[in-house]
């Protein structure tokens, strides 16, 4: 049934008269009757009959008004809220996010998002790039934060739009014995031959450094797979391995690790992404909360 049909009953069951109505509705009388009329065929019942020289609503069209004075409710209070959206950052907000951006830039972004605007829910999920963003397109989050080495740019779907929270340098993590640890700097092509810690195989973070290390003729041998920053320099402790470890949300660095400035210097980009069709309060809300967090973080010293 249509609403607008559903409207022009309501008004005549409230203001009693087909002119009334109209008035009410800034419609003409013979407007208001078509209305009715389409609706009677609509429902296959007659809803108004004469009464003196106006009209009355029928039983049927008393149990229809009835109905479409509380579906014109809904709809009010459905379009109040979604005013209210527009305003103020309320309501649930998915948020999906790379790990080392999990746990030191969202928890303290998450409570500035609470104690700012109270009435928004955000979520978070983890994941890399290659599973948060197509989860983004699909609308499955709100906003993702992700990561880009310069040496192996990530791709941004078309659909989406984006803002840079942060530029993070990488450093190199040695064993404290090996010959290049005493140096303050090492040129990433001094690595050739030695043995790496990476990122899930496969992925995302595991073809950054491999192509971070390719580009200057480091071909490595990987010698353990491991989503976690502070198992690789588990293996760099124990002499297994070397790293390349951004500085943002580093954990304490283990007494036999020396962390050592690349030459060039090695960096990847953060950003926050949302679905350009879907910029909304709440989300530009948590977007800024996270550029806050990360410019800061930024800016610490390593």
């Amino acid at each position: 049934m249509n609403v607008e049909r559903l409207r022009a009953l309501h008004a005549v069951s409230v203001h009693g008269t087909i002119a009334a109505a109209a008035e009410s509705l800034h419609v003409t009388p013979s407007g208001v009757s078509q209305q009715l009329a389409k609706l009677e065929r609509e429902t296959g019942h007659r809803l108004l009959e004469p009464h003196g020289r106006g009209v009355r609503l029928t039983g049927a069209g008393h149990v229809l008004a009835g109905h479409a004075a509380r579906v014109l409710t809904q709809l009010a209070a459905a379009r109040a809220e979604l005013d209210g959206l527009r305003e103020d950052a309320v309501g649930p907000v998915r948020l999906g996010s790379f790990v080392t951006a999990a746990r030191a830039v969202l928890p303290p972004a998450l409570r500035a998002l609470q104690e700012r605007h109270p009435r928004l829910s955000p979520t978070l999920q983890e994941g890399e790039a290659e599973t948060v963003l197509p989860a983004l397109v699909r609308g499955d989050i709100d906003v993702a934060v992700v990561e880009s080495w310069d040496t192996l740019p990530t791709p941004v779907p078309a659909t989406v739009s984006r803002l840079l929270l942060a530029s993070d340098v990488i450093d190199l993590a040695l064993p404290a014995g090996h010959p290049l640890a005493r140096r303050r700097s090492v040129d990433l092509a001094e690595l050739r031959g030695m043995r790496w810690a990476a990122w899930t195989a496969g992925g995302t973070c595991e073809q950054q450094l491999l192509q971070t290390l390719r580009e200057h003729g480091a071909d490595p041998v990987i010698a353990c797979n491991v989503a976690d920053y502070p198992t690789q320099l588990a293996f760099v402790d124990a002499d297994l391995a070397a790293a390349l470890i951004p500085r943002l949300g580093r954990d304490p660095i283990p007494d036999w690790v020396r962390m050592l400035a690349t030459r060039p210097v090695v960096r990847r980009k953060i950003y926050a992404a949302w679905r350009t069709e879907a910029d909304r309060p709440a989300v530009r809300a948590c977007v800024e909360a996270l550029r806050a967090v990360a410019e800061r973080l930024a800016d610490e010293p390593a």
